[in-house]
């Protein structure tokens, strides 16, 4: 089986963010990721990851204000610097809770620039995280995202991601190859993952249709996990999927597909 990490913004809800962790603790996770941490204080993260012997292993940068409509600002001409500016935020969390791994949204193209131009201001933006964040010892990662749940958005596929990083041009920079969404967008995922396993830094999943746990769709799960181990992957493997029931009842799969190995 993987090296799994539990996604604390998606998994253990039904708890305030502070006390997932000791619930994850509970259920075996030594590593955790966050979408968004900012909601809590580093120094209380921190505390909170030593408290459970945790390690924070991805936290996304800030993505504009997700309440209106924002999904990631790193594609639009017009908001480089406040971009930039929660660059600089991410870091600062990253280093006080040893995180080695930062992921950039792309966000929804904006409608009132062309496609070169926003191609080349997300570019620009992933070559500067990839140097700044290489200077941190901190790897970028970024991500492609199936434009049925965020229409317009983006950066949506593998291969565009990869032509991408070709044009960046610099070592610092890895695909969050994320199962869910690329199911949706362009399959073949064992695949993918095998001819790309040395661009490809992180990987998350859930089942398709719903983005809920392993077992509720149409993915066969032990397969894509047995692959993973046999090609050699050497990252983490996280749960980042919706619980169709509560969070301790959806991880009856782990059981059940260690089981069948």
């Amino acid at each position: 089986m993987p090296d799994f990490a539990v996604n604390l913004s998606m998994l253990f809800t039904e708890v305030p963010l502070a006390e997932r962790f000791s619930l994850a603790a509970e259920q075996g996770f030594q590593k955790v990721e966050i979408q968004f941490p900012y909601e809590l204080p580093a120094p209380q993260i921190a505390s909170l990851l030593q408290q459970n012997n945790q390690q924070l292993i991805l936290l996304n940068a800030p993505a504009g204000n997700w309440q209106t409509g924002d999904r990631g600002i790193a594609c639009q001409p017009d908001r480089i610097e406040e971009f930039r500016q929660g660059i600089t935020q991410a870091i600062s969390y990253a280093k006080e809770l040893k995180c080695s791994n930062i992921n950039i949204l792309s966000g929804i193209s904006p409608e009132s620039y062309s496609l070169e131009i926003i191609e080349n201001t997300f570019i620009d933006n992933l070559r500067f995280c990839a140097e700044a964040f290489a200077q941190a010892d901190i790897q970028l990662l970024t991500e492609a995202i199936n434009t049925q749940d965020i229409p317009g958005f983006f950066l949506s596929s593998s291969a565009q991601a990869f032509d991408l990083f070709r044009k960046v041009d610099h070592p610092n920079i890895q695909l969050q190859y994320d199962i869910y969404h690329m199911q949706i967008m362009e399959g073949n995922l064992i695949n993918t993952l095998q001819n790309n396993l040395d661009k490809i830094g992180h990987i998350q999943f859930a089942d398709v249709p719903g983005r809920h746990e392993p077992q509720t769709g149409e993915l066969n799960f032990g397969n894509i996990f047995q692959a993973i181990d046999d090609m050699g992957y050497s990252g983490v493997t996280s749960l980042e999927y919706n619980p169709s029931t509560s969070t301790a009842e959806s991880l009856r799969w782990i059981k059940l597909i260690a089981e069948r190995e």
